[in-house]
């Protein structure tokens, strides 16, 4: 009793400690919010000017991270709503509505009367009800300079039927965050974690709240169990059962010493369960311990669910803290989680058909030098062992066996079929997403979006605006439906008009338009780099350019900048400049 006593005060002591630091983040943070939600009002007095539903036929949206993605519950349409972009001097905030649709590859603008307030960090859910519906909670809304921050608590549903925005006031919702993740399971939303951040102070939480989509109530879930510690940025996967939810990852913050704070990347998984009747239900923690090849340890990895029960984590980054610098390693990987295993593998593409004849090929050449008695004890099945080895030691054995018969036969029929096509197919370069964090993802007819995101050369921040696909039944290859803009990388430096910063901050927009001498710069920087000769492939290009590239990136990253790291950046740029410019 005495042990189990010291437990409970303990864990009582640390939800007063909590409860004593949210209190006093909110009152300091109080009068910063007053003077954010007066610039926010100024905003929304421009979108009260909206009187009706207008849709206009766009370009793809202007470059941006930290927004939500969703895919329709009936239509074949994607719908990205709000995020935000920096351009080295000006931060800027979205609540602008578009619909992308999937078989025409187009793009629609849709302005809807009394939106939510601009926002980035948020969550968004889509429930099938009602003709289709998307729930928007919370997120944060930050001062041009990016220095104070406001933190929602509000709730908004966005009607997809009738094109209206609605916004659900319930008492006993969680307190104004960021970061936070959402999810549906039955018809609960389920609320956990992030942050709520002011210039003085910070807060992380661990909470779990729940809004019930029948009594448009919300409660707070009493949880039994040792869950994750408080954290933002994490990955939050309905079971398919849909009595639980698994939480992996995360990043949080905490002060090492005065002013001096530490960041955490997170690489644990729970289980949050529930059980009972829907009147007496109870909810409980437990821990994980997926096998398989687990991903590295990162943070703003892009996370949705794919078919067969199957969560799927794309790219990120990992930040290597040192004394008076922030360095980080960007990521392209995917990986799955299988829900129903409980296991972790790296998602391996396929290749095209012509890759896949070309190996076929190779190994018939090598074929036609084996001995007869090979030849016949070719002619049973066989078992091809693949071992895939992790950074970390993790070993995962794949096993397939092929009718060795059926495989000749296959291979002869396939290499007699387009051999022009198998040609163009083997020139074309590779495709993929570049190395990036805080990108939006999701999931549509087994299709895997991804939108936009940023990664970082030196000390310059570049926010993405292309958007891929990838088929997660074939396996096969990345698809990109919209090519990078260039003209959205810009970057403003301190000599730039505060003239034009204001004038685009009244319109919302995060194109900059330059002075003529800035444009002047501009081509002649372009007019210096290598252009890629006809018929080139990214790798040859990336090969014979590598000098002029890697000076370019210790150019940005500065002298004390790693080799391994200036290496990753040059060849980044190289492949961007070089998809760009065909």
């Amino acid at each position: 009793m005495g042990k189990k006593g010291k437990k409970e005060k303990k864990v009582k002591g640390a939800e007063k400690t909590a409860a004593k630091m949210e209190k006093k983040v909110s009152k300091r943070s109080k009068r910063e919010e007053e003077d954010l939600e007066a610039l926010i009002a100024e905003f929304q007095s421009l979108d009260a000017k909206k009187t009706q539903v207008v849709e206009t036929a766009c370009a793809p949206p202007s470059s941006r991270l930290n927004a939500s993605l969703c895919a329709h519950p009936e239509k074949d349409e994607l719908i990205l709503f709000g995020g935000e972009f920096f351009n080295g001097k000006k931060t800027f905030l979205y609540n602008e509505l578009f619909f992308y649709n999937i078989r025409k590859n187009s793009l629609v603008k849709v302005d809807i009367p009394n939106p939510p307030p601009r926002r980035c960090a948020h969550q968004a859910v889509i429930v099938s009800q009602g003709g289709g519906q998307m729930w928007v909670f919370g997120g944060e809304f930050a001062s041009p300079d990016g220095e104070q921050f406001y933190h929602y608590k509000d709730l908004w549903v966005l009607h997809l039927g009738t094109r209206t925005w609605e916004q659900i006031k319930a008492p006993g919702a969680p307190s104004g965050r960021s970061g936070h993740r959402m999810v549906l399971t039955k018809r609960q939303l389920l609320v956990f974690g992030g942050f709520h951040e002011s210039t003085r102070d910070y807060i992380y939480y661990n909470d779990v709240h729940s809004f019930n989509l029948d009594t448009f109530t919300w409660s707070r879930l009493q949880l039994s169990g040792t869950g994750p510690c408080p954290r933002s940025a994490c990955q939050m996967t309905p079971t398919p059962d849909g009595n639980g939810v698994i939480i992996y990852g995360g990043y949080s913050k905490s002060r090492a010493k005065k002013d001096v704070d530490k960041g955490t990347i997170h690489s644990d998984m729970f289980l949050l369960r529930r059980e009972g009747t829907e009147e007496n239900e109870k909810w409980s923690w437990s821990r994980l311990n997926p096998s398989g090849v687990k991903p590295l340890p990162r943070s703003g990895f892009s996370l949705a669910v794919g078919p067969g029960g199957r969560a799927l984590l794309f790219g990120g980054v990992c930040d290597e803290e040192e004394e008076e610098s922030l360095e980080g390693d960007f990521f392209n990987d995917l990986y799955f989680f299988d829900i129903n295993k409980n296991r972790w593998f790296p998602a391996q593409l396929k290749g095209s058909k012509s890759e896949k004849k070309k190996r076929r090929r190779g190994k018939k050449e090598e074929q036609t030098n084996e001995t007869e008695e090979d030849k016949e004890a070719a002619q049973g099945p066989t078992e091809i062992i693949k071992e895939i080895v992790a950074e970390d030691g993790t070993v995962m054995t794949i096993k397939e066996v092929i009718p060795a018969t059926h495989a000749a036969e296959e291979s002869e029929e396939e290499e007699e079929e387009d051999e022009e096509e198998e040609e163009a197919a083997a020139a074309a370069p590779l495709v993929e997403p570049c190395p990036r964090s805080s990108a939006m993802a999701t999931v549509k007819h087994g299709k895997l979006y991804l939108y936009g995101g940023m990664f970082e050369v030196g000390d310059r921040q570049f926010t993405l605006s292309d958007l891929y696909s990838l088929d997660l039944h074939k396996m096969d290859r990345w698809e990109v439906l919209v090519e990078m803009d260039p003209k959205t990388q810009e970057w403003l430096e301190e000599s730039e008009s505060e003239d034009e910063d204001e004038e685009e901050e009244a319109k919302g927009g995060a194109e900059e338009e330059e002075d003529e001498d800035s444009e002047e710069e501009s081509e002649d920087e372009d007019a210096e780099q290598p252009p890629a000769e006809p018929g080139e492939t990214l790798a040859d290009y990336q090969t014979r350019t590598e000098k002029y590239w890697l000076g370019l990136a210790r150019a940005n990253m500065g002298p004390d900048a790693k080799d391994k790291k200036v290496q990753k950046v040059g060849l980044a740029m190289a492949k961007v400049f070089y998809e760009n410019k065909e």
